[in-house]
């Protein structure tokens, strides 16, 4: 891994960095030149990432944190602070839904789930970051949300409690971006539609991930690294004035 010039010197949060897109975004920043917090409730995947991440040439930290936990978050902000004194990027990346079910079949404690693992998180990271950027009057903060917080999949089962989660966050971020646009702060969301993951891996299997592919007017899914190259958008000097956007990456599944 070079180090690229476009991060250089930044100093990032990536949650739920122990795999796909999150993986994805922690390593194609430390490629640019970040030094590159890779947090996940899976401390064993956060530290396999942070190897190949050092291997590679970059700058990375394993670090486990429930970032659904307001003290979690709190301490993970403090001890970045502590270590290098600045943080430029937070990308909160944490979510995912437990299973397709009508809303016939969900229970409450899996819809509140649900809202606590998409949505709390992102506002705990966020809220424990904001004082820092705003007295440094910058920051990028990125919010990873979904197709589905757009509308249901039109080709494919879409998940109720996860979209309505996803929705949220997309609204979540136009109210950040009217709080924090002052101090200099960036707000932005990306729209991945259903990308090869190892969490979607477990819940589509390889016919229906083919049929979603053929119904886009790319003929293709989206890979991890799509979303990546998206985010390293969102958080280089390229964006400077880009804020409130929410950027799809669905090889046009859905044209919003």
């Amino acid at each position: 891994m070079v180090a690229g010039k476009k991060l250089s010197g930044s100093k990032a949060i990536v949650t739920g960095a122990a795999q796909g897109i999150g993986e994805a975004i922690a390593k194609t920043f430390a490629r640019e030149g970040a030094s590159v917090l890779v947090a996940d409730i899976n401390l064993q995947g956060a530290e396999r990432v942070t190897s190949e991440i050092e291997k590679a040439g970059g700058t990375a930290w394993a670090f486990q944190a429930d970032v659904t936990r307001s003290q979690e978050a709190k301490d993970m902000v403090k001890k970045v602070l502590d270590r290098w004194g600045a943080i430029d990027i937070l990308v909160n990346c944490v979510g995912g839904f437990f299973r397709f079910s009508p809303i016939t079949e969900v229970p409450e404690e899996e819809w509140d789930k649900t809202m606590v693992l998409n949505l709390r998180g992102t506002f705990l990271c966020s809220q424990a970051v904001a004082k820092h950027m705003m007295d440094r009057r910058k920051g990028r903060i990125i919010n990873i949300a979904s197709m589905g917080g757009l509308g249901p999949n039109p080709f494919a089962l879409s998940y109720l409690p996860y979209g309505t989660a996803k929705a949220g966050v997309i609204g979540f971020t136009k109210h950040l971006v009217k709080e924090l646009g002052p101090y200099g702060i960036t707000v932005n969301t990306i729209s991945p539609s259903t990308t090869v993951t190892p969490r979607v891996a477990k819940v589509r299997d390889a016919e229906s991930l083919k049929k979603i592919a053929e119904q886009n007017p790319m003929k293709c899914l989206v890979e991890p690294e799509d979303s990546a190259e998206a985010a390293l958008f969102l958080a280089s000097e390229e964006s400077r004035h880009i804020t409130g956007l929410n950027l799809n990456v669905n090889a046009g599944t859905m044209m919003i």
